[in-house]
């Protein structure tokens, strides 16, 4: 009998999906990929979204162990240090997330004091890594090619999978972001593939498709492999790199991208406020 839960909380500003999973047997918890609310014509941060996870947690007594982030999100701000400063917990990420703070140390010009070496994150998860929540485990996959950094988690007959595959019908995620890579994408996904049919997909985004009206978030490894439209078990690897890279060509950027990342590969932490107390994060011109 499972003794996992999964919870589900949808942002539609970001079209992101926060996961928390429980252990029902010691009402231990992990928070995946949680958001921070953000304005970007104030550049004024909210916790609404935040605080309904908190609601959550405590007013069913679940006690917060582990906050992961699938990956530095490109799209969404993290709340993790809010998160944790109010119900405790880890905050942990992929361990190649160094290779993506190098990258962006760069495009960023970022203080010399920013280390990338991971160290603002509590704990870096390594392939095949097993982590403990309460009486179950959560399985650390190393899934890179939306960024180097992603991982996919596995708990009992769950995946929960971030931004490398979305539902069936929307297909996979961009490889065009510094780092990214559509050969290691498909690589990742087959991996992804070898899990069981039977075990249910939970995705990082929804933005629905042209035939469904509904947000949706949740789907099997078997219908991934039958009816994704980018990568069913059909599409070889040459085919898959040629309809991601023709995609990726004509999307825009993420509208929250200059911000969610300086902020993401800092573990969530705003940069060190300057003499007049106020923290600031670059825009580079021409760069991206």
């Amino acid at each position: 009998m499972s003794t996992i839960k999964i919870k589900s909380f949808f942002d539609e500003d970001t079209c992101t999906v926060t996961y928390i999973i429980i252990d029902s047997a010691s009402n231990k918890c992990a928070i995946i990929d949680p958001v921070l609310d953000y304005k970007p014509n104030s550049g004024r941060t909210q916790t609404e979204s935040a605080d309904l996870l908190i609601e959550f947690i405590q007013s069913n007594q679940l006690d917060l162990e582990w906050i992961i982030e699938t990956h530095a999100h490109a799209d969404h701000l993290s709340s993790a240090p809010y998160l944790k400063e109010k119900l405790g917990g880890k905050i942990a990420i992929g361990e190649h997330i160094t290779q993506v703070q190098i990258i962006f140390k760069g495009i960023f010009n970022l203080e010399k004091e920013f280390l990338v070496d991971g160290s603002q994150f509590d704990q870096l998860l390594k392939d095949t890594e097993v982590i403990e929540l309460g009486e179950s485990e959560i399985k650390i996959m190393h899934t890179p090619g939306h960024t180097p950094a992603c991982v996919t988690l596995v708990v009992e007959n769950n995946a929960i999978v971030g931004d490398t595959l979305f539902m069936p019908d929307f297909g996979t995620a961009r490889c065009d972001f510094p780092g990214g890579d559509a050969k290691s994408l498909y690589q990742s996904i087959q991996r992804i593939y070898s899990l069981p049919d039977s075990m249910k997909v939970f995705v990082g985004h929804d933005y629905q498709s042209a035939n469904r009206n509904f947000f949706a978030w949740e789907s099997t490894i078997g219908k991934q492999k039958q009816e994704n439209i980018h990568i069913s078990n059909k599409v070889t690897e040459e085919e898959f790199v040629y309809i991601r890279q023709a995609r990726d060509s004509n999307l825009d950027v993420p509208k929250l991208i200059l911000p969610s990342v300086q902020i993401n590969i800092r573990a969530g932490n705003l940069p060190t406020k300057e003499n007049n107390g106020v923290s600031y994060m670059k825009i580079p011109i021409n760069a991206l």
